[in-house]
């Protein structure tokens, strides 16, 4: 059975539009495991797969935002992170075959979740915390 990600309450920013966005990037990621878990071919997936990949883009473009406007001061370091994780995910996704992600495509992403799941629990609940400051 696939991993179900979603937004607990230790994954909150507290800020309603992060949160949101959040929400609806795990759905995205919940979309993309259900069709690889089925099986289903490339083809089938890449829509969800695009889908991810471009909402990865355009919330860490909206975070990237929040924090120029509000002046926080690790916005360097998290644009970095962000980078990172951009190109890895393209790269992920790159290299799923065209019958379908294995089992180490499958592991690949799930720990490259994992990682946005633990950059959400620590830096972005700073950021969150920043935000309610401002």
């Amino acid at each position: 059975m696939p991993i179900k990600y979603e937004l607990t309450k230790d994954l909150e920013t507290g800020n309603a539009t992060i949160d949101k966005e959040h929400r609806e990037l795990f759905q995205a990621v919940n979309t993309l495991m259900d069709a690889c878990g089925k099986g289903q071919g490339r083809a089938a997936i890449e829509p969800a797969l695009r889908f991810l990949l471009d909402y990865v883009n355009k919330h860490f473009a909206h975070e990237e935002q929040l924090q120029s406007q509000s002046g926080y001061p690790n916005l360097a370091g998290h644009k970095q992170f962000h980078e990172g994780y951009k190109r890895k995910l393209q790269d992920i996704a790159a290299k799923i075959p065209p019958a379908g992600p294995g089992v180490a495509d499958l592991n690949n992403l799930n720990m490259h979740i994992g990682t946005l799941v633990s950059h959400i629990k620590i830096e972005d609940k700073k950021l969150g915390t920043f935000l309610k400051q401002k």
